[in-house]
């Protein structure tokens, strides 16, 4: 008891004025604080550094990181399917059914795009029932179906077709219409 009794009353005594001035106590606290800071950024291997990065390593973790965002993607267009007012959709046709009919859709900003995987060979043809809506194919390349269908040259499995507002006046806002995407080999 006398020992805490004694050790307090040397706490309460002790003025870090008398012995340290008030910039040695900053350098002080700087200095412990970058010793911290450092040892908890060091890297837990003592033969590795924060220099050697591996260039594979890298590249991987990036393309990983673009094939989580397109199933995110492609997770929202799955589910935007069900809905007609929602933009982007992934079409999914019918075993045996070369068309997918979409009735009754809404386009609510100045695009909708429709996501749709193919084969090498495959021909794709959409047809609109509005004349105020541009079909267009914009991934892997860039085709007007006013100019006829799109034969798939190369393997590319995901197509990118945007139904786009090109009319003459303003665009409702929200504007109906039936499309209906063929695929055929």
């Amino acid at each position: 008891m006398k020992n805490t009794r004694f050790s307090m009353a040397a706490i309460r005594k002790f003025k870090p004025s008398k012995y340290i001035n008030k910039k040695e106590l900053a350098l002080i606290v700087t200095a412990a604080s970058v010793l911290f800071v450092s040892n908890a950024c060091s890297p837990s291997d003592p033969n590795t550094s924060l220099v050697d990065v591996n260039p594979t390593a890298i590249k991987q973790q990036q393309q990983k990181a673009a094939e989580i965002e397109d199933n995110i993607k492609n997770s929202y267009a799955r589910l935007a399917a069900q809905h007609a007012d929602i933009c982007p959709k992934l079409l999914q046709g019918s075993i045996g059914e070369a068309t997918i009919e979409r009735a009754s859709e809404v386009m609510v900003n100045d695009h909708c795009d429709y996501f749709l995987y193919l084969r090498r060979g495959q021909k794709l043809a959409v047809t609109l029932d509005n004349r105020q809506i541009e079909a267009l194919l914009i991934v892997p390349t860039l085709h007007n179906f006013a100019n006829g269908d799109y034969e798939v040259v190369s393997s590319y499995d995901k197509h990118v077709i945007r139904l786009a507002y090109d009319g003459a006046t303003y665009k409702p806002k929200h504007l109906s219409y039936d499309v209906a995407i063929t695929v055929t080999d």
